[in-house]
């Protein structure tokens, strides 16, 4: 076999998750044009995709491939200047799908999870570029553009989640996780949509004033926004298409208000960031923003990541996943954001999302803008999350990883 080609059994899988990506992650539109991201090391799912993409009608799909290794190369030799800066042509690109309302997809699948785990954290959490990261977060919540996140199983993530580079034991439960285990995928992922949808509404009805977590290591109040609304799964363009941003998605999410957030948080799954793991991350936050940051491994990176500009030290989501999660019942950790975020509750710091939040004024005065948008788990079984009324008292919203509200 050449070096990088595909047993038979293991391309049938990346054909059917390509078809998957498109059909009902992104939603590929005949016309469109669809820019494909990803390492080096995920070619053979970025190929399948774009054959996949090119089926459904796609005008023209190209790939943009990612090599992290250049990452290494700036952080450890590069001008302090170079940190953070976005090329003339990244930005283009995005201004492109945003003028001809085109499709992107994210392919994630670290082949080196731990590759700038020994450089200066400071530095690694300044490299992102960050005029093309402010792009991109204004083309989500102006919903410019239709988009979708996909992983590609690799032998190092195999690696972290089972302890030896078992591929059929990581395609095994990627495929729980995304619902090609089931008889008709398509119609799966249209009944779990649509329980998502009820959540959200049953949540944005319920108008809670705010939300208090408590369980090890946590104590913390957040405060929402009182024309804020609750979503899920399914998101919808600027020009109608319908999308699903995260495969998986297991999470009902809102924007609080980022000037009130008061107590401590304690993460509860390690989270990976530009390649090095944070572990036993807890944030301190007053007044609505994080005052302080510990975690056995990888602060450096938050703490870099958290001063990139004034609010990224601020909460932007609430995120709500319970244990029904097809991800949270495989019982794996998966040192991957895209399946760690579905299997539990998370928080982020950084920008909010505008489309979270009906009224202009309180869009104005509380919805967090930042270059940054980072999510961390937070729940799990022995967290309590609560709500509160207008004017009135907590109410249990997921206690015991059980929704406690219709």
């Amino acid at each position: 076999m050449l070096l990088g080609e595909k047993s038979a059994a293991e391309q049938v899988r990346l054909a059917r998750l390509a078809d998957l990506a498109v059909k009902v992650g992104a939603n590929v539109q005949p016309g469109q044009l669809v820019v494909i991201n990803g390492l080096v090391d995920n070619a053979p799912l970025v190929r399948e995709i774009a054959r996949a993409a090119y089926r459904a009608g796609a005008r023209r799909v190209e790939p943009r491939y990612f090599d992290p290794h250049f990452t290494r190369a700036l952080v450890e030799l590069g001008p302090e200047e170079s940190l953070g800066e976005t090329t003339p042509w990244h930005l283009e690109m995005l201004r492109t799908l945003r003028r001809e309302q085109g499709c992107y997809i994210q392919v994630t699948g670290d082949a080196e999870p731990s590759l700038l785990s020994d450089l200066p954290g400071e530095r690694v959490g300044k490299a992102g570029p960050r005029a093309a990261r402010e792009e991109w977060l204004r083309m989500v919540v102006d919903k410019a553009v239709n988009w979708t996140i996909v992983a590609a199983p690799t032998p190092a993530w195999a690696s972290q989640v089972f302890g030896k580079p078992d591929m059929p034991a990581l395609w095994d439960a990627l495929e729980k996780a995304v619902r090609l285990d089931t008889p008709d995928p398509v119609a799966e992922w249209r009944r779990h949509l649509d329980k998502l949808n009820h959540l959200a509404v049953a949540l944005t009805e319920r108008r809670f004033e705010s939300l208090r977590y408590r369980g090890p290591g946590t104590d913390l109040v957040v405060g929402l926004l009182p024309s804020g609304r609750w979503t899920g799964g399914e998101q919808v363009t600027s020009f109608g298409v319908r999308h699903v941003d995260n495969m998986p998605t297991e999470e009902v999410f809102t924007s609080p208000d980022c000037r009130r957030a008061d107590g401590r948080v304690r993460s509860t799954r390690p989270l990976e960031m530009f390649s090095t793991l944070v572990e036993d991350l807890e944030l301190e936050l007053r007044g609505g923003r994080i005052v302080e940051v510990r975690a056995r491994t990888g602060a450096e990176v938050v703490r870099s990541e958290i001063a990139v500009d004034e609010n990224a030290g601020r909460l932007g989501e609430l995120a709500l996943v319970d244990g029904s999660s097809a991800v949270g019942k495989l019982g794996l950790t998966f040192s991957n954001g895209l399946f760690d975020e579905n299997a539990t509750s998370h928080i982020a710091y950084g920008a909010g999302f505008g489309f979270c939040v009906d009224d202009e004024s309180d869009r104005a005065a509380g919805l967090n803008q930042s270059a940054i948008h980072t999510d961390f788990m937070v729940g799990g079984a022995d967290v309590q999350i609560d709500g509160k009324e207008p004017g009135g008292g907590w109410v249990p919203i997921l206690h015991d990883n059980e929704f406690r509200i219709a």
